[in-house]
């Protein structure tokens, strides 16, 4: 009887999760809006002091100094004087949108059945309704790549924005890469018995790689075939030789992601990017030579090895982007939907170890724009770009004042209310005697 009520409760909870929604989405922008007095965080290193940043039909008409620009040409003004103008950020390798809640099966979309997917598409799986999703906004995280998990090869990823009907409307790229585990040299010891990582065979490590190679050159024979019969697999794999889709190596150890360079040369796959790269600091001269960029994991976590520097997690970033290699923050691992809010603040860590506040910021704009392939639309506030920003009280990598006021996506006013906030008004109401 109690299993069975357990059940039920899982049930009613996930259907009351369907009944209640996010909000609607914003309507297209209506007016043109202006927004003086701020501080400007352009999103490529620079700051604009006491500027004004305007937009119409979606997007940015004016970003510049106050005292240039003529107010009385847009229908609203925005007095923010002393706040801080950012644009929307965004979270590279998440799965947020693809999984509600972790202890319910039916809300799991983050991983298939199989080995090698390269057609699996994560996008029609996103859930633009998500509670989890919309938790991310508050804190101007406004942009993401929706990523698969599990297998050899788990699907391809996309880019959303995050304020959408559904996901036709949230697309910003479709299908913009396919994912891949590639395998470890080295095998993870018993934590409980404080054993740290050893190396497997070099065997079993080659036989791994071999799949992965089998798999590729056979793909690339199918493209220069006839097609006779159609394999959705080998199809989906077409991009990576074209260079229209982006290969994400999703690879850790100094070993594995040259032998994964290596491979990709010699396959003729033109679009590399390292995804997690525990070690991708000991390879920087390699990548900056091949022109690969990183997508490292969020820096608060722990070492990859007890022989590691404590502190390295803070210092990956400013380490790489020092030698040249163009680096932006993912968010894969535990508890990694609910910990994507946290994202700015991830970077306000990487900004105490090597990097100053502006570098830092380009690891969740321009930086990531550029390895998404969307910086000719947005991670920075330069005219032309999408309206896709937010006001925020004061410094947006500080959790103690990033404290957003209003946020925009494609020039519409998109709500900033969450369940979360929901609770703390009612909450808030209740003790403070009111």
């Amino acid at each position: 009887m109690d299993i069975l009520n357990k059940k039920l409760s899982l049930i009613i909870l996930f259907f009351g999760l369907i009944v209640s929604a996010q909000q609607t989405p914003a309507p297209v922008q209506s007016e043109s809006i202006l927004i003086v007095g701020v501080t400007a965080h352009i999103g490529n290193g620079k700051i604009i002091e006491n500027a004004s940043i305007g937009f119409d039909k979606g997007k940015l008409t004016y970003v510049d100094s106050k005292n240039d620009v003529d107010s009385n040409s847009y229908s609203k003004v925005i007095d923010a004087n002393g706040k801080h103008v950012y644009p929307g950020f965004i979270v590279a390798n998440t799965t947020s949108g693809l999984v509600e809640i972790d202890a319910v099966k039916a809300t799991l979309d983050s991983d298939e059945v199989g080995l090698m997917l390269p057609h699996i598409r994560s996008l029609i799986a996103y859930n633009a309704e998500s509670k989890v999703t919309e938790s991310l906004r508050p804190n101007g995280v406004l942009i993401g790549q929706i990523c698969p998990r599990g297998g050899t090869i788990s699907g391809t990823s996309s880019v959303v924005q995050f304020d959408a009907w559904n996901w036709e409307d949230a697309a910003m790229k479709i299908d913009d890469g396919i994912h891949i585990n590639w395998p470890s040299s080295t095998t993870s010891g018993n934590v409980s018995k404080g054993e740290d990582r050893g190396p497997i065979t070099d065997k079993v490590y080659l036989e791994k790689v071999d799949k992965i190679k089998f798999f590729m050159n056979n793909a690339k024979a199918y493209g220069k075939g006839e097609k006779l019969k159609k394999n959705l697999p080998f199809e989906a794999t077409q991009g990576l030789f074209s260079g229209s889709q982006n290969f994400y190596i999703h690879v850790g150890g100094e070993k594995e992601i040259t032998d994964a360079i290596v491979f990709c040369k010699k396959t003729g796959i033109k679009k590399v990017v390292i995804v997690n790269g525990s070690e991708a600091h000991l390879v920087a001269d390699l990548l900056v030579k091949n022109n690969i960029p990183v997508i490292i994991d969020r820096t608060h976590r722990l070492p990859s090895s007890s022989d590691e520097d404590i502190n390295l997690p803070f210092k990956q970033a400013g380490l790489l982007m020092n030698k040249g290699v163009v680096v932006c923050i993912g968010v894969q691992g535990q508890m990694e939907r609910m910990q994507s809010r946290n994202l700015p603040f991830y970077v306000g860590t990487c900004a105490t170890y090597g990097l100053n506040k502006e570098d830092a910021l380009k690891l969740i704009t321009s930086n990531a724009a550029k390895i998404l392939g969307i910086n000719d639309i947005v991670g920075t506030l330069e005219v032309g770009k999408n309206a896709t920003l937010f006001i925020s009280e004061g410094d947006a990598l500080d959790m103690r004042t990033n404290i957003l006021s209003k946020a925009y996506i494609d020039g519409r006013d998109i709500s900033l209310e969450t369940h979360q906030t929901k609770l703390w008004k009612r909450y808030q109401e209740k003790y403070s005697g009111k």
